[in-house]
């Protein structure tokens, strides 16, 4: 059965972050709010989380997984951004982008995209997730918690325990954050190339 928090989204208490954030580190599957929608979260090590992340969302080895960042420092460890796209990704975040990139050898194999050995990253400006990265002092592997057949992601903390209660281990609900997930911005090839149009304004890439 889910663990369910129920935090302030603007000051999220520190000891349900902790117990969240220990969930994690103890190889746990979570549900937790961010400025675009709710996602799944695990650490980016745990091999069996990411098994079931595929399951719950049945997606395959296509699928691009996201590193939820703390800030530049993070991302760069994990993702080769040239001084242009530096910029250009500071421009907009914090905020609500997604941006895939080349990943480095930081990222766990299993973790990239398998053809074009990529993965999604993006700095989040949501209070609870920023409480959750500095608690946890890496990255968070997330992906948008859309089930099948579904065309819009979960936003209510309670549906989702009640969806999810038996295959994930706590749910973070800071009250609904919408249905709109990121504007992903694709620079594999070096160029941006706007994949999806979502809550950020993808003027500046187009």
């Amino acid at each position: 059965m889910a663990r369910f928090f129920d935090v302030h989204p603007e000051n999220p208490q520190p000891r349900a972050i902790a117990q969240a954030v220990e969930m994690l580190r103890n190889g746990g599957l979570i549900a937790f709010p961010t400025d675009s929608c709710y996602a799944l979260g695990a650490q980016i090590g745990n091999r069996e989380a990411l098994d079931r992340i595929r399951t719950i969302r049945q997606v395959g080895d296509k699928h691009h997984f996201t590193l939820v960042c703390k800030d530049f420092a993070q991302l760069g460890q994990y993702v080769e951004v040239n001084n242009k796209v530096f910029r250009n990704i500071k421009a907009v975040t914090p905020g609500s982008y997604t941006f895939i990139l080349p990943a480095t050898k930081e990222v766990p194999r299993r973790l990239m995209q398998a053809k074009k050995k990529t993965i999604g990253v993006r700095i989040p400006e949501n209070a609870v997730v920023r409480a959750l990265l500095e608690e946890l002092g890496e990255p968070i592997l997330s992906s948008t918690l859309l089930l099948p057949g579904e065309e819009d992601p979960m936003t209510q903390g309670w549906e989702i325990k009640e969806a999810l209660d038996n295959v994930i281990e706590g749910v973070i609900d800071s009250g609904e954050c919408g249905t709109e997930p990121t504007t992903v911005i694709d620079y594999s090839s070096g160029e941006a190339e706007i994949t999806r149009v979502g809550r950020g304004d993808p003027s500046r890439f187009e």
